[in-house]
Formats: structure tokens, sequence, C-alpha cells
């Protein structure tokens, strides 16, 4: 904390590091969607998805405001932008509210690539269960963010379940359906030209999911996000090798101190961190830290994997994820924003017991489909299966990434995590120049590193 706290006040943008949002209202009585428990320490977000009942199912890592609702025309901050104008850089009193598709683009050098790249590529989303109101919704956030029509009927939206079809449909889950609208809107956002697949498996468990990724790849995508996850159960899944597409998985919302997840700590998964990402008076209009939190708090995953070896593409100091057999894989590999409160992202939300309208929403569920759709912005996923690119970019310094340097997501002096691994080295938790753990080789910064 005292990290992100320094940050804050090198910035002079207090209200930003307090979580301050714009105009929207509270969430009414009733509308926070989802299943899942407040948060303990602050009761203004919640969880959508109830922590997994036993190893091997999943929990969506979607955390939602209960403290922001915006109606269906979303006049959330005196300084948010139309998707037509241009972004530049601001003073701390600037922007603080939650981000749209022009500020998403913005903020990770996506603006001047959109129009054009994406065409032919198509992104796979996977989820549990079902969302009825999947397709309406995201028509109504690509209309109001002018991103063009995305549906069944113009071929550029195909909704499935894990075998394929078009029905019958998994049955409705309100934590899951609020994840789904997450997923599409954040791959609209960052490649409006790119087709979706989204499958919906039938159970949160690993063989039900694992299906599905396998399906979305069936069905044409070469970039497939999972925003869920569990504690680790096992050292690979065929279920997540698959050649010609790159697999991104979420790293998790509970800190360094749930332990790692999966499937994100798989070798053949790109796992995705989370950040805080504030507006600032430099050349990138953006600064950077991580999504921070404590044992009792949200916050990015990150760790060292119990069962997968460290993948020979993994290059940190010889004291990092080192145990008593062996080297062991490393969470994670890169980032992107996740923090609910700074500033969060906006979704719009129709579904079954949800009053319709613009919610904010945070968690690892919002990076791993931005990635995801970086990777289709760049079109050459069909030729990776790792997160290679992106550790050597990190090792060569490589301006497509942006380093995050500040921030943490555990704590040393003799704490553990859920598995009894401590924090050492620090960057396993500490945010430094070059890798760490929190925040992988850092957020995109256009397409080279993909």
């Amino acid at each position: 904390m005292q990290h992100l706290f320094l940050a804050c006040a090198g910035m002079l943008a207090i209200a930003a590091c307090s979580g301050q949002g714009g105009a929207g209202g509270v969430v009414p009585n009733g509308a926070a969607p989802g299943t899942g428990n407040l948060n303990p320490t602050n009761s203004n977000v919640r969880a959508l998805c109830d922590a997994p009942a036993a190893p091997g199912y999943a929990r969506c890592f979607s955390l939602v405001r209960t403290d922001e609702y915006f109606p269906d025309a979303p006049q959330y901050s005196a300084q948010s932008l139309s998707p037509s104008q241009t972004l530049t850089p601001t003073t701390a009193s600037g922007f603080f509210s939650a981000l749209d598709p022009a500020h998403i683009q913005s903020a990770y050098g996506l603006a001047s690539l959109v129009s054009t790249n994406g065409i032919g590529q198509t992104v796979g989303i996977v989820d549990a269960h079902s969302d009825p109101t999947a397709e309406h919704d995201l028509g109504v956030y690509r209309l109001h963010f002018g991103l063009g029509a995305c549906t069944v009927a113009n071929g550029c939206l195909k909704i499935l379940n894990q075998s394929g079809l078009a029905s019958p449909l998994p049955t409705f889950d309100a934590g899951w359906a609020g994840e789904i609208s997450l997923d599409l809107d954040m791959v609209s956002a960052t490649c409006p030209k790119c087709h979706i697949v989204l499958i919906e498996a039938t159970t949160t468990s690993d063989s039900d999911l694992g299906k599905s990724v396998v399906m979305a790849h069936t069905k044409g995508a070469k970039q497939i996000s999972n925003s869920y996850g569990g504690p680790e159960w096992a050292a690979s899944s065929p279920y997540y090798t698959i050649a010609g597409a790159v697999v991104t998985a979420s790293s998790g919302d509970n800190s360094w101190f749930a332990g790692p997840q999966q499937p994100c700590s798989f070798a053949t998964v790109v796992c995705v961190g989370g950040t805080a990402i504030y507006s600032y008076a430099s050349t990138r209009g953006w600064f950077e830290t991580v999504w921070t939190g404590d044992s009792t708090t949200s916050g990015t995953g990150s760790g060292c994997s119990q069962y997968v070896a460290r993948p020979s593409f993994q290059i940190y100091p010889a004291d990092y994820c080192a145990s008593a057999s062996g080297y062991k894989r490393a969470e994670a590999d890169v980032s992107a924003v996740a923090d609910p409160f700074n500033p969060g992202v906006l979704v719009y939300q129709g579904n079954t017991g949800v009053t319709p309208g613009y919610y904010v929403f945070g968690g690892t569920s919002a990076s791993s489909p931005i990635i995801a759709s970086v990777y289709a912005l760049a079109g050459n996923a069909s030729t990776k299966l790792n997160a290679q690119s992106l550790w050597a970019a990190g090792a060569a310094h490589s301006l497509s990434l942006n380093d995050v340097v500040i921030g943490s997501n555990g704590a040393t002096n003799g704490f553990t995590n859920a598995v009894g691994q401590t924090c050492t080295p620090v960057l396993i938790c500490y945010a430094m120049p070059g890798y760490d753990g929190p925040t992988g080789n850092g957020t995109p910064n256009g397409i080279g590193a993909f």
C-alpha cells in the first residue's frame, strides 16, 4: 500500500487513488449482478461468482461496483470522450471515471489500429452457464460507442454450447451472465473489427470449461480468453494446449495470498495479471501501477506454480520460483487494467434480475479478454502457443510494453500465501523494473510484443 500511495502522491492525483467515480448514481436496490459475496473490507464491490466448491472447478474473476450505476445513456463524467474524439495527455484533474472503448484503446496504444486491424480474426470467449440477453446487451454497448453491429445475423457473433451448437444453451446464472457481458464488451472495446465466438460451458468444471476452449478453436477462434480459475490441480491440460491459437487466462482477484491459479499457471497459457491505471500528464497520457491488495482485499494474482515446471522462455533471477523439485512456472506473463476503483471499465448489463444500464466492472476477468484481443489486432496468434514473445520483448526492454514499476499485491515479513509460499524474492509480489509477478512483463503499448 505504501508503494501505491507514493505513486498517487507523485501524480498529485489523490482523487484517482481514492477511487473517485463520475456522475453516475448508486446501483439500484437489488440490481447488483451476481451471486458472489461483498468484499469483507469494502462493501462497494461484489464478486460475481462464489469460490469453487472443490478442486477441478472454477469461479469467474469479475468484480462489480455496487456504488456506481449509469442509465442507458451513461453521462458518467464531464471529461468522458466519445469514440470520435482524440484523447490527449491530461492533467491530474482530468479523467477519473470508468474506461470506455476510446480510453482502453488510448491507454494501450491501439487507437490508430482499431479501424483496420482485427478484420478476419475471431476472439473466443469461454464462460460457464448462459446469458440470455448477451447479444442484445452487446448491441447496446456497441451502438452507444460507435463500434458497429456485431450480431448473430450478420455473422460477427456466435453463441454456442460446449458441443458447438446454438441450442440448447446452458442454464442461466446471474454471476456468469455478468462475466459474459464483461468479456464481450472488452473484446469489442479492444478489437471492434474482430468477430466473437462465445462458448457457454454446461458447468464450471475443468472438463466442461476445457472442452469449451477446444470448441472455441474448432469454431474459428485463434485467440481464446478464459476469465476464470481456481487453485492449481495439475501440471498440464490438453484442453489448454492448442496449436494454432493463443489461450489467455486471468491470474485471479485475491492477490498473491490466494496462491497460483489454473488454468493461468499452465505453461501453454498466457497468464494475465491486473493493473490500476490513472490519467496522467505524460506523453502516454496514463500511469499504471499494480492492482494492489492484501490478505483480505482484492488484488491481482501472482505466484509460483506448485506443479508446472519453468518454461524455457521464462527468464528471471535464479532464486525466483525455486523449489525442492526444481524451478517452477511464474505468474503472470502480461497485464492490463483490472482495478474496479482505479478506474474500472464500463459494461452494459440487462440480464434477468439486473436493472438495465452501465455498471463499473473490474477484476482480472477484464484484463484477459483485453489481452486476447490485442493478440487478435496483431493477427499472428496462429503461429504462437504461449507467452514466449512477451518474455522476449520484456528481456529486450521493448517499447512495445509499458513497464509497471510501482505497487504490490502481497507482503514480506514472514507472510505466506494459501499454499505456504513466501514472497521471496520480493519481485514475486512487488512491481519493479523489468519482469515482476503481479504485472508480468508489463502492459501493451501497441501490438509489437504480440
